[in-house]
């Protein structure tokens, strides 16, 4: 028995010593902090200046994003249906990345009432738990308490909640900041999150080609505080010009990128002052009015040029290799937006020019989809129209001929050009089968 207590000691600081090298490796919470100098507004993640080169990520691919130089993204819930809110961070830590974790908050126009005081209860109780799950991680840095709640809202009693849920955050987690997502800024607006909604740590406002006029706008909103842009990119579909049937005219992906650097730079990273950083929109793919409009990549993960605008932003230098140029895209002789029509049943011609800036051979996809309708709003989820087989011969050539569906109606034939290295470019025109 007199050998056994030497073991057990010996067996016990074993255990300690290593218990204390696995505590002693495991990452910190980070320490977030938003400093205000003589030069401006600065984020500091653990004492060090951190400038936000985000995008917004929901099922993207985060390593696309770390390789191409970004250094943050943020969600738009801590779960979102595939994956939860600790893995999002997990992968998030082992890339080197911070995100800034969305939390979803009812909206009006969905039907929630801020009048409801037991609903608004249950909703900041739900949320507790949430933050309490994810609040330690190390990649987190910061809260999103919402995402476009002023859009069609009327009851101002929806910035009391975001205010409340700030405050509880606060509460439990003193390491991170809190903000709330606008649709466009106004002066009522801000004037409504100033009164009702104090304790938020910063702004966040969310624009696409208007984003142009947002520095003039924060100044006339009378907003002198620290704000973020947490979406940004192509230009909306509500600020194109429509067909005469009613069809929003979506820019090719070259004219996309162009106008991403040109608003990157004109009103976001001339701002520092005042804008920490910002996400540009969408890391990914997704449908809202075309499967193209608004994500950087295509649905078969090809990556497009606003990708490599975003690499030369965010680093000074282009990619190795880049996406394939438009330089037209013709049906029947015509532009996307010069209200087409064509005989149902008819044939037309159609075609593509198009470039590769490191010469790489191009190969071809056409396509026709019917007009989307079962439309979202602010976001919400739509259906992928269905894509038309048999209409189009030698679809993977730059010249095709189209031949018009017989059931008179709105579509779009959709092109894409693929540079063989993973890049691809893309654009669609709007007909009218009659």
């Amino acid at each position: 028995m007199k050998y056994f207590l030497p073991i057990i000691l010996l067996l016990f600081a074993t255990a300690s010593c290593k218990q204390e090298k696995e505590k002693a490796t495991e990452p910190v919470t980070s320490k977030v902090e938003l400093q205000h100098g003589s030069d401006g507004y600065q984020l500091l993640v653990d004492g060090a200046s951190f400038y936000i080169h985000g995008a917004g990520l929901e099922f993207g691919s985060i390593p696309e994003l770390a390789k191409h130089g970004g250094n943050a993204f943020r969600t738009w819930r801590t779960d979102n249906g595939q994956r939860s809110g600790k893995a999002v961070l997990d992968e998030a830590q082992a890339h080197g990345l911070k995100v800034m974790m969305g939390i979803e908050v009812a909206r009006e126009r969905h039907g929630f009432d801020y009048n409801d005081t037991a609903a608004v209860r249950r909703q900041l109780e739900d949320i507790r738990q949430q933050v309490m799950e994810l609040k330690d991680h190390p990649a987190l840095i910061i809260w999103g308490i919402g995402n476009e709640l002023n859009l069609r809202a009327t009851n101002p009693k929806v910035w009391d909640a975001v205010n409340e849920i700030s405050k509880m955050i606060h509460s439990i987690d003193t390491n991170h900041l809190t903000t709330t997502s606008l649709a466009g800024i106004s002066k009522e607006l801000v004037d409504d999150i100033k009164e009702r909604a104090p304790d938020l740590d910063l702004l966040s406002v969310q624009m696409y080609a208007d984003i142009v006029n947002l520095p003039a706008y924060i100044d006339s909103c009378g907003w002198d505080g620290a704000y973020l842009v947490t979406e940004w990119g192509a230009t909306g579909h509500w600020e194109v010009p429509l067909t005469e049937w009613g069809a929003p005219v979506e820019n090719n992906s070259t004219d996309k990128a162009r106008f991403y650097k040109e608003r990157f730079l004109t009103a976001i990273d001339s701002q520092r002052e005042q804008c920490v950083g910002s996400f540009v929109f969408l890391w990914g793919q997704k449908q809202e009015r075309t499967p193209t409009w608004y994500g950087v990549y295509l649905e078969d993960g090809s990556s497009t040029a606003s990708v490599d605008v975003m690499h030369y932003l965010w680093n000074g230098s282009w990619p190795e290799n880049q996406s394939p140029a438009i330089d037209s895209v013709r049906l029947n002789g015509q532009r996307p937006g010069e209200n087409i029509y064509l005989k149902a049943g008819s044939s037309y011609p159609a075609a593509a020019w198009t470039t590769d800036p490191d010469n790489d051979a191009i190969t071809y996809k056409w396509y026709i989809m019917k007009e989307s309708t079962d439309l979202g709003d602010g976001g919400d989820l739509e259906s992928v129209p269905e894509v038309l087989e048999g209409y189009i011969t030698t679809a993977q050539q730059a010249a095709v001929e189209m031949r018009v569906p017989e059931e008179t109606g709105a579509y779009r034939l959709f092109m894409y050009a693929y540079d063989g290295q993973g890049n691809a470019a893309h654009a669609n025109i709007p007909f009218f089968a009659q």
